[in-house]
């Protein structure tokens, strides 16, 4: 009767949102049904909020320099643009920057109810002519604040004595793994760059929370004061690449800490009824090439997911450059990290290889979207003439009662065909009909045009919300009484010159290798699970606060710039995405991105560009090819079982179920809109004629790639004229 009694709180919940009437004058309904909150002057909610990610400005990019690794766009000439050199390694021009807060301001603001910012709003170390330092890293991340504060500063607040105060909404920040000298290394606290941070994001950071913020770069902020709150994890004591910490399994680590602190904010926010959305820079990507964390961070990280999924409505990250997402499968938590016992994590085959400066091994971008594929190709699949939908969408039932009423059939059912014998059920293998074995997490595509720049703008539910009124006075945090961790001297906290900062981290790193000892399990105490009777939390069923969709739009450089339209660059003789990337997102082993203009030179005197925009590259709520219904776990794990059928070639998926074959087309004869061809075996197999997965591989890089590109290196074909009519657009460069 599980199903029946979460069924009946999700309605009773939804039914205790709606305002109640005869509210007393003066008054409105407290959306979770506790008692009146008193009217105010404010803003009202509007439902959506934005994502920036990965600015990289660079003050010292020219126009028409040189995009080759000797220049980076700093010198000689060459085709960089005047908004930026697209899909090329270069940073971005201090016009893009403007440029985008200008739209911003024209086409965001007063419709978005907070800013999540996750990091990256420094330069590449990657002109050895001009190295990083301290004051360029400090300087160009306070300039990003003063485009913040242009955009939503309050213009009558300049004499408020409140720093936390002075912005119109509130702004959510987080380190980059380039936000720190040197990139990557980021040691525990307190330290020279929280110290730094603390100012920098003084307006940001709740005064109450500026202790922890200064202790290790972690803090959050009620956005919805009462109902929401953003995590700002800082994701670099997690970070494999960081090598002056060593993971989350020890208490002398700060990534253990770091995790505490996370259960416990958690576990206060359950206590309050309070949601969060969780964000950070770097994901927590692990496939059989790819590990961005330490695996005992992504041991803790998910089983904290798992156990608090009444609470977390989401999570975001940037720093891969690359739009897509990501699933974390709580089956793959082990048996040590559910009884509270955790070992170092040791190199095995996968973690990636470690080069001598302490960054993971490389990995090409085309090969960790191929592992996902392959991974989630074994993904349970609904019997045949059935959907996910079918099995747990209730809208689709005829309202909230059929479902609970469903729910306990489908219980009763699986009752009756329990015993030795009995094979788990498509639901079973799911974690229930609302896909409570994963956790999903979002990586947004990033501003530098590393592809061409994006920014995405989420929407999520509302409901009985509508009429509350945020004062302009509202605390971002108010935890009472929260002890608070004692900030201690550190060796490390007052070397504030660059060299000496280097020195120090080295000296700590051989003394840390030196005193390793064999691995021992460490403790930890294993966060409680939402109770029995709890409803599914915001990330699994539709209700308040439920992510509904996003919008994703994207700057096209190569129009807006207007030194190459017409021109021929097709990437035959330089396929971008065939490089290798390190964690900075530049290539290496001697390659460089030159972008799809590399060698070119304008023909212009002097830059003559169309006016800047961003413009939709997709919109879930109405997209024919995702056919996210909304942003809920179970919507994102049936996407990423259609992405998963393009490698089967008739074969099972691991559900125990066949997946009849996908019509196929002969690749040489594609080409005719909605003509039919015969079926034959093409270059690599079988392949759906109308692709998810060659629209997820070409929105992951913003559609900058060759369609013929996607075919040959991602195995996967599509009909010309497919993508216009299921409303995928492919760019013109």
């Amino acid at each position: 009767m599980r199903f029946f009694v979460l069924a009946l709180s999700v309605a009773l919940s939804r039914a205790a949102l709606v305002p109640r009437d005869g509210a007393a004058a003066g008054t409105q309904p407290d959306a979770a049904g506790l008692g009146e909150l008193p009217r105010s002057a404010g803003r009202k909610l509007t439902g959506r909020f934005l994502h920036l990610t990965d600015f990289h400005p660079d003050p010292y990019y020219k126009t028409y320099s040189s995009t080759e690794k000797e220049a980076a766009c700093h010198r000689s000439k060459g085709p960089a643009g005047v908004y930026g050199a697209e899909t090329s390694a270069c940073d971005s021009p201090t016009s893009l920057v403007n440029e985008t807060f200008r739209w911003i301001e024209e086409n965001l603001k007063g419709s978005i109810d907070f800013v999540i910012w996750t990091g990256d709003s420094a330069r590449h170390d990657n002109d050895e002519k001009i190295p990083r330092n301290t004051e360029q890293v400090v300087s160009q991340n306070e300039m990003l604040v003063t485009k913040f504060t242009e955009v939503f500063g309050k213009k009558d607040n300049v004499d408020d004595t409140d720093p936390t105060n002075d912005f119109t909404i509130p702004i959510v920040p987080t380190f980059g793994n380039n936000d720190i000298l040197p990139h990557n290394i980021f040691d525990e606290g307190p330290n020279r760059w929280t110290g730094k941070y603390l100012n920098i994001w003084r307006n940001f950071i709740p005064e109450e929370q500026r202790h922890q913020f200064q202790r290790g770069g972690w803090f959050y902020v009620e956005v919805i004061p009462g109902k929401l709150a953003v995590i700002s994890l800082n994701t670099l004591y997690f970070f494999d690449s960081n090598s002056v910490v060593d993971g989350c399994a020890s208490k002398k680590e700060p990534g253990y800490e770091h995790m505490e602190w996370l259960r416990i904010q958690l576990r206060l926010l359950r206590e309050r009824g309070m949601k969060a959305i969780l964000m950070g820079h770097v994901p927590p990507a692990r496939t059989d090439n790819k590990l961005s964390w330490d695996e005992t961070c992504w041991q803790k990280y998910t089983l904290n997911m798992r156990q608090y999924r009444d609470v977390v409505v989401g999570a975001l990250y940037g720093h891969m450059n690359i739009d897509h997402f990501m699933l974390q499968d709580f089956k793959d938590i082990t048996k040590d990290a559910k009884k509270g016992r955790m070992e170092s994590a040791a190199v095995d085959a996968l973690r990636a290889s470690v080069a001598v400066d302490g960054e993971v091994g490389v990995e090409s971008a085309s090969d960790y979207l191929i592992d996902l594929r392959d991974t989630w190709a074994k993904l349970p699949s609904p019997p045949k003439a059935h959907s996910l939908a079918e099995y747990t969408n209730e809208e689709e039932k005829g309202g909230m009662w059929e479902w609970i009423s469903d729910l306990v059939r489908i219980q009763k059912k699986n009752k009756k065909k329990s015993g030795k014998g009995h094979k788990p059920t498509f639901l079973d293998k799911i974690g229930g009909p609302w896909g409570e074995r994963f956790s999903v997490s979002h990586v947004s595509a990033s501003v530098v045009p590393n592809y061409f720049p994006t920014l995405r703008v989420f929407e999520y539910n509302i409901t009985g919300l509508e009429n509350l009124v945020i004062e302009d006075t509202a605390p971002a945090s108010v935890i009472p009484d929260q002890e608070q961790t004692p900030i201690h001297d550190d060796e490390f906290f007052f070397v504030d010159d660059d060299a000496g900062w280097t020195d120090a981290l080295k000296q700590k790193r051989t003394k840390k290798e030196k005193t390793s000892k064999k691995p021992k399990k460490h403790k930890f105490k294993v966060p409680s699970p939402p109770s029995k009777s709890a409803p599914p939390g915001p990330a699994y069923s539709p209700q308040t606060l439920t992510l509904t969709g996003y919008t994703q739009y994207f700057a096209n450089l190569t129009h807006i710039n207007n030194d190459f339209v017409g021109q021929d660059v097709s990437p035959a003789h330089r396929d971008f995405s065939e490089a290798i990337f390190d964690e900075m997102g530049v290539e290496v082993e001697g390659k460089w991105k030159e972008g799809k203009h590399g060698g070119k030179k304008s023909k212009k005197n002097k830059p003559k560009p169309k006016k800047f925009k961003f413009e939709v590259e997709y919109n879930t709520t109405n997209d024919k090819v995702f056919k996210l219904k909304d942003l809920t776990v179970r919507s994102y794990v049936d996407l990423a079982r259609r992405i998963g059928e393009a490698n089967g070639k008739g074969k099972s998926f691991g559900a125990g179920f066949e997946v009849e074959p996908a019509e196929e087309v002969d690749a040489e004869k594609k080409g005719k809109k909605g003509k039919k061809h015969k079926k034959k075996h093409g270059k690599h197999g079988k392949h759906k004629k109308k692709s998810v997965w060659f629209s997820f591989v070409n929105r992951a890089f913003v559609g900058t790639m060759d369609p013929d590109s996607i075919e040959e290196i991602f195995e996967c074909s599509e009909i010309k004229g497919v993508a216009e009519i299921e409303g995928e657009v492919v760019q013109e460069l």
